[in-house]
């Protein structure tokens, strides 16, 4: 089978890439180019995609003995995944740009020129595993490494993708992956794990968020509309953020106080307690199914962010929406998330959150 490896330039990729060549598999290694400052170098365990991550892709491919290639995809990059992340915030939204590379430049514009060039399939070096199954189509589940599972952010492929996608890491754990790196002379087997988003080297999204967007001063106010301070821009805000609001006035009762919502038409930030962030359900639009859309109402488990922990709902399908009930109250669910679901360790889909009903709303 001819397979184009993916290659980040980290130790994943790499190995990934060696497992398939081993395998037997004619593999070619493709280093995607997606910064507009390829010049630029990362910093510890931050960015990606630098000039330095190409040569430690191509350093891994010579080691490997497959051929090397490097796409720029950086235009593309710019206009699905950070235009997007930066539309999305000026919205008052939250996005995650890790799922949405995922649909729009990896297993879409990669596979879609991978399969056009003759390759059967793409490999990269996500921790997640692909099952096959007797009836000839594959599901996607979570990883044997909790800690390193990356299902969630890739929720949004479809089965058509899924039939041309490996991940040959997801039944490995991390360690594993980077004794079997030295074991092979990869000379990534130490280098850090990329961390945070890629394109914000330097961790600072509201400061990033600022430079795209600009000052628009607003205000910051409790449930019952009560001015508490200011801020310099909504987009500097996520829902259940607690740390940074710069409130002078304290809560009557001493406690923290949460992001609630984020109106940026208004400018208003919403505040409250953490009893208030409490969500019963939600709606969510854009469904990505990894097989047929569910035709009945299910009982399954949801993950809302990348790190988070699943929590059992009931989820219902009516077209190009999906209502999503909590069996037990949840906090910091934010408009923009991804909501995916699982049905044990397999991901059914994904959909995009649009809006939530709180706890405190059904009982006012």
């Amino acid at each position: 089978m001819r397979v184009l490896a993916a290659m980040s330039g980290g130790v994943d990729s790499a190995v990934a890439a060696a497992r398939m060549a081993e395998a037997g598999h004619d593999v070619v290694g493709v280093h995607l180019a997606l910064s507009r400052n390829p010049q630029s170098y990362r910093s510890g365990a931050r960015g990606c995609c630098t000039i330095e991550d190409s040569r430690d892709a191509r350093r891994a491919a010579d080691v490997i003995g497959i051929p090397f290639y490097v796409w720029d995809l950086a235009e593309r990059f710019h206009a699905d995944v950070v235009e997007d992340f930066v539309s999305e915030y000026a919205a008052g939204r939250t996005p995650n740009p890790c799922l949405r590379c995922n649909e729009k430049v990896k297993f879409s514009a990669v596979l879609e020129r991978a399969l056009a060039l003759d390759f059967d399939a793409v490999a990269t070096g996500h921790y997640a595993r692909i099952v096959d199954t007797p009836d000839g189509s594959r599901e996607l589940h979570r990883a044997v490494d909790p800690a390193k599972d990356q299902s969630y952010v890739l929720g949004v492929l479809t089965q058509e993708q899924l039939k041309h996608a490996f991940f040959p890491l997801g039944d490995t754990v991390k360690t594993e992956v980077r004794e079997e790196a030295e074991r092979r002379g990869l000379s990534v087997a130490a280098k850090p794990d990329s961390h945070d988003i890629c394109f914000i080297a330097d961790g600072n999204t509201p400061a990033f968020l600022s430079k795209q967007l600009g000052e628009a001063p607003g205000d910051i106010v409790d449930a019952q509309g009560n001015k508490l301070g200011e801020h310099k821009g909504t987009h500097g805000f996520t829902v259940g953020q607690r740390k940074g609001l710069r409130i002078g006035t304290p809560a009557a009762d001493g406690k923290p106080r949460f992001v609630l919502d984020i109106s940026p038409v208004d400018r208003t930030v919403t505040v409250g307690s953490r009893e208030e962030l409490a969500v019963a359900r939600l709606t969510a639009s854009k469904p990505r199914w990894c097989g047929p859309a569910p035709s009945s109402e299910l009982q399954v488990k949801a993950q809302l962010r990348a790190h988070g922990e699943e929590v059992a709902v009931t989820a219902r399908v009516e077209g190009d929406e999906v209502q999503v009930s909590f069996d037990e109250p949840t906090l910091a669910v934010a408009p923009g998330q991804a909501v995916v679901l699982y049905d044990g360790t397999r991901v059914i889909g994904s959909a995009t959150i649009d809006s939530v009903e709180r706890v405190a709303a059904q009982h006012a």
